[in-house]
């Protein structure tokens, strides 16, 4: 028998409404931080514009925590906001606010925030360092110092200087939220200031464009980097951060990323990166739009133009005693193979290098990918493509993944080695000379990538700080959820 049953149409307008909050309170709401990430879609990142954590490149943003926090993003699955901030104190206010989930800004861990303060596993070491301009009078300790010291406000810097007041009671400093790091290194060199005190990371990069800065003394041992999570009873995302730190030392993630952004930094030499500077300022520009036109579409001029300056110092008539000659240095066989009439043109000698690099890119295998295909192919023509098999094959016996730069240039050098080379199809080669080959190349490349863009004008170091949304795309989305979750919040 069926039935059927009537309502008033308002009390079956009030089921509606009931069923409707119902289902809307039995919905589940997120239990901890990483399950509100999760719910949101993204998550909140502090950090600062630096070239040790984020930066413009040529399309988009990168630098290296710009890269390691995508890394985690997606160990997540979930996209990244990103704010930027120079003033740290008020990144650590926020973040204890909660209206970030971490900081990531080459932080350095001290008692004095561990005690307000969650950090992560560290993922990398730095010192820091007193700063002043080559030619002044270099003091040798704090009670050396007359005056004209600046560090950032609320920076590890300024802690140290309060605990080595101790011992120097005449010791006096500033500190400051208005300018970065970067712009403190500024200061020093155009004589506003007499003194900062810088981290060797950032330092190590600075001195590569600017190599006037010295270092007068250390002020700390060695001190960890590490991202700042809130101190709360909330464990969930800080387990997920460790286990992502666990997972990136494993896979080698995290050595990627520190050999790719600081593996072409060497021992410091002034004299010649003075003489590099000096090469860029006089002889470079003319040079430009033959670098810009033989790279075309597919090489970077910049890269070229390293390539130039390790050859020949950017000297059109440079000549070897093995009879290489010109701008990129090319044998007469090779000139005749790439049909260069004269090696001691300038525009022909550069299409030539770069016409040559791509044949040796050819010889690489696809799965190499950027940059390191790059540094394979110079490491090849360098040595010869035999021997840089050799060493591949040695790290793959030795269970090493032999396609990467971070690890065959540690293999190249043992081909001096009998215990090594004998082991070889092509033998015996001065290993060490294609990585210090590849590794000046890298250090020009760098230096010009900071300074050059790649329609060839000259870059605005100084980038003023700005919010980003790395999702761009889903901007708007992102803005409507979080405004639908505060929505809910509030009811």
């Amino acid at each position: 028998m069926n039935c059927i049953f009537k309502f008033p149409h308002w009390l079956l307008g009030l089921s509606l409404v009931a069923c409707l909050l119902l289902v809307t309170a039995c919905q589940r709401q997120p239990q901890n931080q990483l399950e509100e990430i999760k719910a949101r879609g993204y998550i909140k990142v502090y950090t600062r514009i630096a070239p040790t954590t984020m930066y413009i490149g040529d399309q988009d943003f990168t630098g290296f925590e710009y890269e390691l926090v995508k890394l985690f993003a997606d160990y997540l699955e979930v996209d990244v906001q990103i704010i930027t901030e120079n003033d740290l104190a008020k990144m650590m206010s926020e973040l204890e606010k909660g209206h970030a989930d971490l900081i990531a800004a080459g932080l350095t861990v001290t008692k004095e925030r561990v005690k307000k303060l969650r950090f992560s596993p560290s993922y990398q070491e730095i010192s820091s360092k007193l700063v002043y301009k080559q030619g002044q009078k270099r003091p040798r300790d704090f009670s050396q110092i007359e005056g004209g010291l600046m560090v950032l406000a609320n920076s590890s810097h300024s802690a140290t200087l309060r605990k080595e007041q101790e011992n120097y009671p005449e010791l006096t400093w500033s500190e400051t939220n208005e300018f970065s790091a970067s712009e403190l290194l500024d200061k020093v060199l155009d004589e506003t200031i007499r003194y900062t005190v810088a981290d060797s990371n950032d330092l190590e990069l600075a001195r590569q464009v600017e190599p006037e800065l010295a270092v007068a003394f250390s002020i700390s041992g060695k001190q960890n980097l590490a991202w700042a999570l809130a101190k709360n009873s909330d464990d969930s995302l800080f387990a997920k951060v460790i286990e992502f730190f666990n997972q990136a030392r494993t896979d080698g993630s995290i050595d990627y990323l520190i050999e790719r952004y600081y593996g072409h930094l060497t021992k410091f030499d002034y004299v010649g990166s003075r003489e590099f500077i000096r090469a860029i300022d006089s002889r470079l520009e003319a040079f430009i739009p033959d670098f810009i036109q033989a790279a075309s579409d597919d090489l970077d001029w910049r890269f070229l133009a390293a390539m130039g300056y390790q050859e020949s110092h950017w000297k059109p008539d440079a000549r070897s005693p093995t009879g290489v000659r010109g701008l990129m240095m090319l044998t007469q066989n090779t000139a005749k193979q790439l049909g260069i009439k004269d090696r001691l043109d300038p525009k022909q000698s550069i299409i030539g290098g770069a016409d040559y690099f791509r044949l040796m890119l050819q010889k690489i295998p696809e799965r190499i990918t950027d940059p390191d295909r790059n540094w394979f192919a110079l490491a090849g023509y360098n040595v010869g493509f035999g021997h840089l098999e050799d060493a591949r094959r040695l790290a793959q016996a030795d269970g090493q993944v032999p396609d990467t730069w971070q690890v065959i240039k540690d293999y190249l050098p043992l081909l001096r080695q009998k215990k090594w080379y004998s082991k070889t199809r092509f033998g015996y080669a001065r290993g060490n000379e294609p990585v210090r080959y590849v590794g000046n190349i890298r250090q020009y490349y760098a230096v010009l990538q900071q300074l050059f863009n790649l329609d060839g004008s000259r870059k605005q170091l100084e980038q003023e700080p700005v919010e980003l949304e790395l999702e761009e795309t889903l901007a708007p989305e992102l803005e409507q959820t979080e405004n639908q979750a505060e929505s809910q919040i509030d009811q």
